[in-house]
Formats: structure tokens, sequence, C-alpha cells
């Protein structure tokens, strides 16, 4: 009997929840193929959404990717298929980081459960109660990213200083980069307009007025009509994503196990937000690394904590980012 693969309208449906994912200033930096031939689906970047500023390697947009890939997972098992994924295939163009087939699952992938979690997840910029994380949560999201090939740290009190200094210090050196400064400017021209893509104005969240949660002002230091201000955090709860290596299958399966702490938090009823400020600019990145532990790369800084629902940002249209053939 011939091997049976999703239809068309199944893999649409899984890649519009893939496209749920975080990325880079909302960039959504990916594109989808499936062939209903032999019933594979590529995954590819987009070159119109690198940032040659603040992303030359392409790390952040291989996370994305990386996020992106993930929930097409939890889609398809959710769906009761398990999907067999190859990353960074060989003799492949530079473009193409992933290919993914499907089988019929037996039930027994764990991920499934976390579907309800891929819509409800927002980042927040709003500020976080001073409720505390309890370590039984902590300890889960440390072994959802374990389960993905990557280390959650969390940072103790001096470390938590000095990743703050480094945040201020990858703020600052923003702040003299007239190229990153318009590449901001760019994503945010979706402020309140139809794009589907970008930060609109409703999600930047309020300005500091104190605290110390290093959270991003896309305004830049631009006054946005109607924004508040508000105290955030005075002692954040933040978690260092990482990974042993730091190749490009490395920076994809870290976008797999941050969205796969991410869709975990938000079931636990966590809000979170994510910041690689200092891991764009490569003296700062390596600063942020903690020598004692077995993680050498630093790929993401996330915040968690307890706070108010955050809004939803837009998302391109599944006619954009599919081609079915």
């Amino acid at each position: 009997m011939p091997t049976r693969t999703p239809d068309a309208t199944s893999v649409t449906s899984w890649v519009a929840d893939a496209a749920m994912a975080p990325s880079m200033h909302n960039a959504q930096p990916w594109r989808f193929h499936y062939s209903r031939a032999d019933g594979v689906l590529s995954l590819r970047m987009d070159p119109a959404r690198t940032m040659p500023h603040t992303d030359p390697s392409t790390r952040g947009l291989h996370i994305g990717c990386g996020a992106a890939l993930f929930n097409l997972r939890v889609a398809a098992a959710h769906a009761g298929w398990e999907t067999r994924t190859r990353l960074i295939p060989e003799g492949s163009d530079r473009e193409l980081l992933a290919v993914a087939a499907f089988v019929q699952s037996d039930g027994s992938d764990d991920i499934a459960g976390l579907y309800p979690a891929i819509h409800r997840r927002h980042t927040s910029r709003e500020p976080f109660s001073d409720e505390t994380v309890p370590d039984a949560v902590l300890d889960g999201l440390r072994g959802a990213a374990r389960a993905e090939g990557a280390r959650l740290d969390l940072p103790g009190d001096w470390q938590i200083e000095t990743l703050l200094e480094l945040v201020w210090d990858a703020e600052h050196a923003e702040e003299l980069s007239a190229g990153a400064r318009e590449e901001i400017a760019r994503w945010m021209a979706a402020t309140d307009s139809a794009r589907p893509e970008g930060i609109p104005s409703y999600a930047l969240g309020p300005r500091r007025y104190d605290g110390r949660a290093p959270v991003r002002d896309f305004a830049g230091g631009h006054q946005v009509e109607g924004r508040r201000s508000a105290v955030f955090e005075q002692s954040p709860c933040l978690a260092v994503l990482g990974t042993r290596e730091d190749e490009r299958e490395d920076w994809l399966r870290a976008g797999q196990a941050m969205e796969r702490v991410l869709l975990r938090a938000t079931l636990d009823g966590l809000s979170t937000s994510l910041n690689s400020q200092a891991l764009e600019w490569p003296e700062l990145r390596w600063a942020v690394r903690d020598p004692a532990s077995r993680t050498g790369h630093p790929q993401m800084l996330i915040r968690l904590g307890y706070g108010p629902e955050a809004p939803a940002t837009p998302r391109r249209p599944v006619s954009e980012v599919l081609v079915v053939t």
C-alpha cells in the first residue's frame, strides 16, 4: 500500500500555526513549500527579511525559523502526525533550512499537549509582578529546553547584575548605530497600519519609569501618542537559553528549544518576553556566557514572570509564506 501523506489543507493549517512563532522584530523570516507528490515540507529563509546590521550572521533569523518549525511539529502532533526533520540538508543551498516528512503517530508524542499555547503565547513588554516563579515550574522549563538539545540556565543574583549591565551596554551601542536604528525603524513602520508584520504601537508596552527588567524599547526614545509609563521589576526572573555549539543547526535547535520553553511557560500561566540585544553584539554576547555552565554559546535571554495578558502582533497570511505544488 502507498504511504499516506498529509493533505494540503492539513499542512496549510499547520503552517498557519507555525507562523505564530516569535521572530526578531516580528519580521517572520520564513517560507514553506509543500510537495504533495512526496509529502515533504521544506522550510526556507526569506532573504528579504534579513537584518545585516543587527543580525549579520542570520543567527537570529535561524532561531525564529526554528521556533516556527517547533510550532509546526506541535500542530502536526496535535493532528496525529509525527514530524521527521532534517536540519540544514547536506548539499542544499543556504536558504534551505530544513525538510520535514510526516508519518502517522501512535499518539505517544507529548508535544501535542502544547498545542493550546501556540495561539495564547504572546511576547509581553508589560511589567511583571513580584510573585516568585516556583522552582518546580522552572525545572519544567529546563526540561523543555533539554528535550530539544539546548540548556536553560537560571542565573544567580550576581550573574543577573552582569546580564543587566550587558543589556544596558547593548542599548547604548544601539543608540550609536545608525544602521541598527534604521533596521528597527523599518519594522516599526507597521505601527497601526495594515501591514501584517513588525511591531505595532499597541504592542510596545509602557515606557520604563523605574525598574530593571530588560525590555527592549522599540520606540527608541520617540514619543508615541497614548503610551504610558510604568514601574518594572527590580529583580527580574531571567533565563539564558544556550547550546554547546554554535553552528547553523544549533541555531535552529535553539529556536525549537526556545519555543518549547515559551509554550510550556504559557501553559504554566507565565508571561514571557525575549531579549537579544546583548547577543547582537559579538563582544557582549561572549560576556553573556556563564563560564561555569556547560552551555558555551548563549542564544536568547528570556524574561519570565506573572503579568497581564499581552496583545497579539500581526501575522502574514499563509498564502504569502506557503507554496503547495
